[in-house]
């Protein structure tokens, strides 16, 4: 049965699609999805960071079947409760002052919106991203996304006036740097296109992922963050933070900003606001929102009333069972634990996360990035009924991305897998 809708998905799919694992799901529930072969498997990938409540939670079940009886999409022709009472509690979660949203489907396209805002408001026109940064594959979110050059391959020309700068990656430093003497050269880094490639009076938005995702999931220093903040205010300069995968308590808070006390201007949202259903959204300070006149931006789709639905349920959820608190803690389980391994085992070169967003990079001979390991690790742990996803420019990176009710007792589950694997 397994191999039956492999093949005749590969029939009828493009092969640009790709999936992650050879699995073949016939049920999923909480932190387990079970195989056709009826094997259970503990998810620590969580859907690429979507499923952040697991599985069918309940509550969003029951919140999305109550949607369905009432009505399923409008189109912007209709108004409609369940996307004002999204906005109603996402105008408590967000920071102070980002209380104004647009809903659209995807992390690109609220990427894609991000953009448009910014140089809508602004009336300037360049955009300034990070070396290492994934914002998404549409054309517009792609000139943007440098974390592997072949999401970018046969795509030229891309959206103009783009410029990249390094990320603050501490591990392997743009700079040559280690982190026991970096001086953050990469800002000052950024620093100097300002100076010769695009001035600031011509810059629109600065999009900065706080946690390098697809990129290699490492934290940007809080000092970074802060200086950028600065410099944009000097400038007046948006800073859009893109909180896609680090949102929704995936790393212990509600956004990965407040770790930060740094306040973005703009926000893409995505991935775990609705517990898997399609659903995004472009955040942003009222002032700027309300610069956005009718027409200036659309959507179909976005904002569907079921996805809405299951947005205000996700987020109910996340409160009302101390999710938060929960990443925070497992979080730091799963640190400890790390540390000593890497302590054990030399192939691991580093480990680094906020809460419940983990990376555990891999090398040889000394700091070399180890890709042959790393997929080894990903299909002997699947075997083990694991299932994880690497990343990184060289795919050498495990990301540790389990459901934010995962357990302390899972977690270690899921880390003598992967012991087991590298130290036999």
């Amino acid at each position: 049965m397994g191999d039956d809708v492999i093949g005749r998905v590969r029939r009828h799919l493009t092969p640009a699609l790709v999936f992650h694992t050879g699995v073949v799901a016939r049920s999923a529930e909480g932190i387990y999805i079970t195989g056709e072969d009826g094997v259970r498997y503990l998810d620590f990938a969580s859907g690429l960071a979507t499923t952040n409540l697991g599985h069918r939670p309940p509550r969003v079940v029951e919140a999305v079947r109550a949607q369905l009886d009432r009505m399923i999409h409008s189109g912007c022709i209709v108004y409609y409760d369940a996307v004002a009472e999204l906005a109603e509690r996402l105008a408590r979660i967000t920071p102070e002052g980002v209380d104004r949203f647009f809903f659209s489907n995807s992390g690109a396209e609220a990427v894609e919106g991000a953009i448009k805002l910014a140089r809508h408001y602004t009336g300037r026109q360049g955009v300034v991203a990070c070396i290492g940064a994934f914002h998404g594959r549409t054309t517009g979110a792609v000139a943007l996304t440098t974390s592997s050059a072949r999401y970018r391959r046969r795509y030229h020309p891309l959206l103009p006036s783009v410029f990249h700068v390094p990320y603050p990656y501490c591990y392997r430093c743009h700079m040559g740097r280690r982190s026991d003497d970096c001086s953050l050269e990469c800002f000052g880094y950024l620093e100097t296109t300002l100076r010769h490639l695009v001035t600031p009076e011509e810059t629109a938005c600065i999009i900065v992922e706080p946690v390098l995702g697809e990129g290699g999931y490492a934290p940007a220093p809080r000092e970074y963050l802060q200086r950028l903040r600065r410099l944009c205010d000097e400038h007046g300069i948006l800073l859009v933070i893109d909180e896609v995968q680090t949102g929704f308590g995936r790393t212990g808070r509600w956004f990965a900003c407040e770790h930060y006390e740094v306040r973005p201007d703009i926000m893409t949202l995505g991935k775990g606001i609705a517990s898997g259903f399609p659903l995004s959204a472009v955040a942003g300070r009222s002032e700027i929102m309300d610069a956005w006149p009718p027409g200036a931006h659309g959507t179909t789709f976005g904002g569907n009333p079921v996805s809405c639905a299951a947005a205000s349920a996700t987020i109910d959820t996340i409160e009302r069972d101390g999710l938060l608190d929960n990443a925070r803690r497992v979080g730091e389980a799963a640190m400890e634990r790390l540390a000593a391994m890497k302590a054990r085992h030399g192939c691991i070169g580093d480990v680094r996360g906020l809460g419940l967003m983990i990376g555990i990079e891999f090398v040889k001979d000394g700091r070399s990035p180890d890709r042959g390991l790393v997929e080894r690790i990903i299909k002997e742990s699947e075997r083990k009924g694991l299932l994880l996803v690497e990343c990184g420019t060289e795919k050498n990176v495990v990301r540790l991305m389990p459901p934010l009710i995962v357990t302390e007792e899972q977690l270690h589950r899921a880390l003598d897998v992967i012991e087991d694997i590298i130290g036999g």
